[in-house]
């Protein structure tokens, strides 16, 4: 058997998230139906982790096993795109991995980014590619309470009810904010990350940004680890997978 990995881009609005599902289009499902059909046997197409419903990706990593070796990598890339660019998909880049490379268990660092549009005027151009928020927000007490989230924590009061993780507890390594041209860009390092995480953590942050909530009230949050206590969360829109270190 050969292993590869595969680098892909896409667009969530249209998906039901990147793992399959029941019911509705998944991009595991369509990627994994594609290579399929073009290798003529059946794949199984494994993510460095699952995206939800309406999350972007600029790098997602995953890994196929396959009977036949697949020596054209241009030729491979083209006749794939040629299927998926129409649904919002590309495989930016493949290469060959040996047995013990594993897409998920393998990973050393996630990178994820949080857009918000903080501006009276609906995006247009960006629609669907960042979260509107039409009251100013204050970038300068919000890097003060990222930095309350960097360290070995746990962070149950982010945790989606739904959350299969064994421990609530996590490393957040780096939480980075950049405001430039009425945007506010929100990085997030850490090694793995529970369901909801960033976009619960995003949403606090808006709520300290716009001063709902105090500094002090925001560490209370973090320490309660109540989820009933957390701000809603971001909406997907706003959420990118940026890149996965090995």
């Amino acid at each position: 058997m050969f292993k590869y990995q595969i680098l892909v881009e896409y667009e969530g609005t249209n998906f039901r998230g990147w793992q399959v599902q029941k019911k509705g289009k998944t991009i595991q499902g369509l990627i994994q139906e594609k290579i399929s059909n073009l290798l003529k046997e059946k794949i199984v197409l494994i993510g460095s982790g699952r995206t939800d419903t309406g999350v972007h990706a600029i790098e997602q990593s995953a890994h196929f096993e396959c009977k036949n070796e697949i020596k054209q990598f241009d030729r491979f890339l083209k006749s794939m795109n040629h299927f998926l660019n129409n649904n919002g998909v590309a495989i930016l880049k493949i290469r060959k991995r040996n047995k013990y490379f594993h897409a998920r268990f393998s990973a050393k660092l996630r990178i994820y980014k949080y857009i918000i549009i903080n501006r009276l005027s609906r995006p247009v151009l960006n629609r669907n590619r960042g979260w509107h928020v039409m009251k100013k927000l204050d970038p300068f007490i919000m890097k003060k309470g990222a930095k309350k989230l960097i360290g070995t924590k746990d962070f149950s009061t982010f945790r989606a009810s739904s959350c299969r993780a064994k421990s609530p507890i996590k490393t957040m390594k780096l939480i980075k904010i950049r405001s430039y041209q009425n945007k506010i860009e929100i990085e997030f390092r850490s090694q793995s990350f529970l369901q909801q995480q960033v976009r619960s953590m995003v949403g606090c942050l808006k709520y300290l940004g716009e001063n709902k909530w105090s500094l002090k009230k925001f560490q209370n949050v973090i320490k309660s680890k109540k989820r009933i206590l957390c701000a809603p969360p971001a909406p997907p829109e706003g959420l990118f997978l940026v890149r996965i270190i090995y």
